[in-house]
Order: C-alpha cells, then structure tokens, then sequence
C-alpha cells in the first residue's frame, strides 16, 4: 500500500480535481504490475496497473491494492469496480473509501456484492492526508483553503500609506516569488479581496514558472475595479463575485451574490458548485484576518523576509507561528498544516464552518 501511494504523488497536479491514486497488483507476494492516475480524463490507476500485468498471470490469483477506493461510475473513464469483477481479482485492498457522493463506499459494495473480499483502513490516514484536498472539498463542501502572506521580521505585511513605487513594497525575495507562483499552479483558484486588486493590480498568473494559471477570483460588491486592471486581461479565468449581476464576457464570469453581512459562505458554496476545489487566498489583509478568525482554513503559509523591517504601517495577521520554519532562498517559510482534526471518517466530526 505504502508503493501505491508513492506512486499516487507523481500524478500530482495534473490529476486535479480528481485525487491521486496508485495502485499494485501482487502475485504470490510479489509486485506484478502497478499504475497511477496519471492525468484527468486518463483511465484510473486500476486501469493502468491491470493493463501492466503480465498476460501469464491471472488475476484470480492476485491482490489488487488501491490507494483508493475503485470508482463505479461512469464519468470520463468507466467504472473500475466493473473491469475488477470482469477481470476475475478474489481479493481488493483499499487505503480509504471515496467521499464523492458518486462513489462514496458504493464502488466497496458493489466488489463485494461480487463476492470480491475487500479491506478497507490500510494506511488510511496516510490516503486521507495524501488526497487532503479532495477530501476537504467533498466533506466540507468548500474548496482547500491555502492562506498565504509575508511579513517583515517586524510583523509588518504593508508600508501604510502606500509608496508611489511599487517594488517599494514587496517583501519577499525572488526564490520566495517564483515559490509562490509554483503554489499557484498547484491551485484551481486565487482569491484575493477588491483592495488587494486596486492596491496592487497584480496578475495572479504562474508567469515565473510553467504551469497553468490559476482562475483568477475576489469579490467587488459594486463592480469597481476598472476594466484595464490585469485581472482582466486575457492570461486567464477571471470569476468577480458582486451584487449586481450574473454575466459572461470573453474569459470573465461575471456571479452575483444575494446581499449579506457575511458573503464568504456564498462565494465558497459557488466555488463548490463549480467544482473549483482548491483556493490560494493572497489577501488583503481583511479577507485573511476573517478567514483566520474563523478558521476557515487549511494550510497557513508565512514568507518572512529576516532583513527588512518597516517600523510601522499594517500589522500581518494575529497567528502564533512555529517555532521551526524551512527557508526559500533567504526568506523563511512557516507552514502551518491544519491537522489537529483526523480526515478519518471514522474519527473526524465534520463542523459547520459558518
């Protein structure tokens, strides 16, 4: 099982919004054949592990192992619980169930109501964590929330008032910038609040790295931004949540939102709906200071920059940071994983969040 998940993370991240799987056939103790989602919309890694397996072996004397449980849906591949049963496997073990509400043990039961003996709960935990996104998306029926900021070694995110020069405010150096634009790639979106948008007129594009750009997301309740800011330019998906109407232009969707002291419940159930699963949220200061608050989030990542120091303008975020932190060239990163609660289903209590 501990192969099938360290073949799960090379599909990583252009399986997404499906989950990495890996799985391995063994044959009389021994490794036979193995496979890995590889992309979306390409067959599942039972597929390719079974179609790796050599034709002098037979499946009836194999056990299947899967990082996940096996789909029994038709979506963009068939369902695997179908060419497990056509293919003869007597035993199939499964890291952990599925929470998509397609599946969701019903792709276990299906392999059972065959007469397929099949465990469930091998390194469960490890698959949960693996598939972190995934799982929060259809638990919590939100989108994996990574919140990132940098700070000065004084606690300082902002020169307050702004200075006329831009570069006049960054914090953080080049390692730590093209480190961010490889998290951006990694993500299905990047929220950001309406005055981050103004302030900095930023691209929120994967521009120092390769990769794919993120869909571009924030909130302006009165559609205020002008159209020339580059957030509207062509480089990508642009979603503006606002409360005055639902629109489609070029590469600019346009979502409206019913009129609320508190919209984030809103925007996250629409995300959800447009299977948007994972967000990196860039600021501003008080869309973080909300999500923070209440917790509502996944991974906090802090880029502190050890050598600048402002004195004064706007604070960074009220969060105690660890004491140990890795460094992205002379930046230091503090990260900061939500796992105080187990993903187990059979141990998690999911909460409501707003």
């Amino acid at each position: 099982m501990q192969m099938a998940l360290d073949l799960a993370k090379q599909g990583w991240p252009q399986v997404a919004p499906n989950p990495m799987v890996g799985a391995v056939v063994v044959h009389n103790n021994q490794v036979a054949a193995s496979g890995f989602h590889m992309g979306y919309g390409l067959p599942h890694a039972e597929v390719n592990a079974i179609n790796a397996l050599p034709a002098d072996i037979s499946p009836s004397n194999c056990i299947l192992y899967v990082s996940l449980e096996p789909c029994n849906h038709q979506g963009k591949t068939g369902p695997c619980t179908e060419l497990i049963i056509k293919k003869g496997f007597k035993e199939v073990v499964v890291a952990c169930l599925d929470p998509n509400p397609l599946v969701s043990g019903q792709g276990v039961e299906k392999l059972r109501q065959a007469g397929i003996s099949v465990t469930v709960g091998v390194l469960e935990e490890q698959a949960l964590q693996l598939n972190r996104r995934f799982m929060v998306f259809h638990e919590l029926k939100r989108p994996y929330l990574v919140v990132k900021w940098a700070q000065t070694a004084d606690g300082f995110i902002s020169r307050v008032p702004l200075p006329k020069k831009k570069e006049d405010n960054i914090i953080t150096r080049k390692d730590a910038q093209v480190f961010v634009h490889k998290i951006r790639a990694e993500v299905m979106g990047v929220l950001v609040g309406k005055n981050t948008v103004l302030n900095d007129d930023p691209h929120l594009t994967t521009r120092l790295v390769k990769g794919k750009n993120p869909i571009r997301i924030f909130i302006d309740k009165n559609l205020e931004i002008p159209s020339h800011y580059n957030v509207f330019n062509t480089e990508a998906p642009t979603i503006v949540f606002n409360l005055q109407k639902e629109e489609e232009k070029g590469n600019v969707r346009y979502l409206k939102l019913e009129p609320a002291k508190d919209l984030l419940p809103q925007v996250f159930t629409r995300l959800h709906t447009l299977n948007i699963q994972s967000l990196l949220v860039e600021g501003g200061a008080t869309l973080i200071n909300e999500l923070i608050k209440n917790e509502i989030w996944d991974e906090v990542l802090v880029f502190q920059n050890p050598d600048m120091y402002f004195k004064e303008g706007l604070k960074a975020p009220v969060f105690a940071l660890k004491n140990t932190f890795e460094l992205v060239g002379n930046d230091k990163l503090f990260r900061h994983l939500k796992n105080e609660r187990s993903l187990s289903p059979h141990a998690m209590e999911v909460k409501e969040i707003f």
